[in-house]
């Protein structure tokens, strides 16, 4: 993994332990899980959020979880 890939996780995790109010440990086993199964995590908050009546006209490819 690079810095930047782990500044990522680490930032991740700290919003994650923030918001949940959780421990550090299960923080960053979370922020590790979300990203390591970033594509299917990117697919289920698409059609979690989109309408039934119209598709979202966004490529699948294009999306991503985080920017690089």
């Amino acid at each position: 993994m690079t810095n930047n890939q782990l500044s990522q996780l680490m930032l991740f995790s700290w919003e994650i332990q923030r918001s949940r109010q959780v421990t550090r440990s299960k923080a960053l086993a979370n922020a590790w899980a979300i990203l390591l199964n970033a594509n299917l995590t990117v697919w289920y908050l698409k059609k979690k959020y989109s309408h039934p009546s119209y598709p979202n006209r966004d490529n699948n490819l294009q999306l991503t979880l985080l920017a690089d």
